[in-house]
């Protein structure tokens, strides 16, 4: 009898492998199919034999997953009413199969997120709410903001709560840490590609050459950098509509008491209360005081300066400009920070000082090219003073143009901005008639006063 039971389950057995080869063989098959068919874009052809694939062996290779986002994408494009709406859940579906099978391979932020954006683009047709879509995103981004990093979906997150605080279904308090949720998340990014960026733009000021693989990661972190510079700049739209000082100091008085020694809580009050101009009260000089108490930084002096200057105590504010930039560490943070106080400098009208800054700001984030717009600025506005011809003194708007230009080359968010400023420079500065009757075409004239430089005559023929 156990001789009869064991030949039994060993025929079984050995019939289930031969069955379980033959598939394995024919998905190998169906498989290289339909590969050769996404390759070239044929993605009707090569439905079939992926399906077959996906349903019979879902664990066989990761382009079942791959290639199955071209093959559906391309259906819910070519398809209307219930058929569009059936390929999009089964989009839903893969990339859920995809985390199951492949999970090592599969970011859930990237993934759902990029789930919540496609329910999002179809919401008239799945019938979601903006209340259910924006909950698809948060919880996303909860779980692994890490990882969450589209620009487009960032942007839709943030735009979903602006609509549910206008419809009234958050509170301006919600609204507002939102933004600093995703302005930091950003932040982060643009840190990121920043200093990716600025490896490759230090390793060609040294007068090495790219390699090949370096151009194309350059154009790739130029072409981030700009996607994330709009969208801070569409969601500072958004949030500027809705939020000015009438609505930010009663806000901020009823927290502060609550929250007067929670240190991210008074980053983001002081940040908001200085960026919408809300420092004319006594709120706002409390909050940067418990915020140095509570977590002295580099970010706490600056704010403690900018108080020492609306106070009118230049000098002691500029002491903690000095002290907040030697704390930073960061070498990405700091550059921002000297930029920041260059700025400060600059308004004040000390030009030297602050193009310390500005040059160190851009030594230290050299894909910034900030700096050298506001430097090619203050050229601009020294030019009457500096010189002892006329002649001379316009030439000074040749080193604006020269600086404006610096910036177009090293940042991909400037290039329109710099080159209109360059533009603006040039055509105040001498022309090639003037150049022909002052004689003195490709000859270098040395720019005295503060600025302490030289700029060549354009060669003319």
């Amino acid at each position: 009898m156990i001789t009869k039971l064991t030949l039994l389950f060993t025929l079984l057995f050995i019939g289930f492998n031969s069955t379980f080869a033959q598939n394995n063989e024919e998905c190998k098959d169906k498989l290289s199919l339909f590969h050769e068919y996404a390759k070239v874009e044929n993605y009707d052809a090569a439905y079939e034999p992926w399906m077959y694939v996906r349903n019979n062996c879902p664990e066989l290779n990761i382009a079942i997953y791959k290639y199955g986002e071209d093959i559906l994408e391309a259906k819910i494009k070519q398809t209307q009413g219930i058929d569009k709406t059936g390929f999009i859940n089964d989009l839903l579906k893969l990339w859920e199969q995809r985390a199951k099978y492949f999970p090592s391979k599969t970011k859930k932020g990237k993934y759902t997120a990029m789930a919540c954006q496609l329910k999002y683009d179809n919401k008239k047709i799945l019938r979601n709410t903006d209340s259910e879509l924006y909950d698809c995103f948060n919880e996303t981004f909860k779980a692994d903001k890490a990882t969450f990093t589209n620009p487009k979906s960032l942007y839709t997150y943030f735009s979903l709560i602006v609509d549910l605080y206008d419809n009234g279904e958050k509170s301006a308090q919600d609204l507002f840490n939102k933004y600093d949720d995703i302005s930091e998340k950003i932040e982060v990014e643009i840190k990121n590609y920043s200093e990716k960026l600025n490896a490759l733009i230090i390793k060609k000021d040294d007068g090495l050459v790219l390699t090949k693989k370096e151009k194309q990661y350059k154009k790739y972190y130029e072409k981030s950098l700009k996607s994330y510079n709009q969208i801070s700049i569409s969601m500072a739209g958004k949030s500027n509509i809705r939020s000015n000082c009438e609505n930010l100091i009663p806000l901020y008085e009823k927290g502060f008491e609550s929250h007067k020694s929670d240190a991210v809580w008074l980053k983001r009050a002081v940040n908001k209360m200085y960026h919408k101009g809300c420092t004319n009260v006594l709120l706002y000089e409390n909050m940067v005081k418990a915020y140095d108490d509570t977590a002295p930084s580099a970010d706490t002096k600056y704010f403690v300066a900018t108080v020492l200057l609306k106070n009118g105590k230049e000098a002691e504010a500029e002491s903690y400009l000095k002290q907040a930039f030697n704390l930073e560490s960061d070498t990405y943070k700091k550059g921002k920070l000297a930029y920041k106080i260059g700025l400060i400098l600059k308004n004040k009208g000390k030009f030297s000082q602050a193009r310390i800054y500005f040059n160190r700001a851009l030594k230290l984030n050299p894909s910034n090219g900030a700096p050298h717009l506001s430097i090619a600025s203050m050229y601009n506005a020294s030019a009457k003073n500096c010189g002892n011809s006329n002649f001379n003194k316009r030439a000074v708007y040749w080193l604006a143009a020269k600086e404006a230009q610096k910036a177009s080359r090293v940042d991909p968010t400037l290039k329109k901005d710099a080159a209109q400023s360059a533009a603006s420079y040039k055509a105040k500065a001498p022309t090639k008639q003037e150049i022909f009757i002052e004689g003195n075409s490709g000859e270098t004239i040395k720019i005295e006063c503060w600025i302490k430089s030289s700029i060549k005559v354009p060669v003319i023929k």
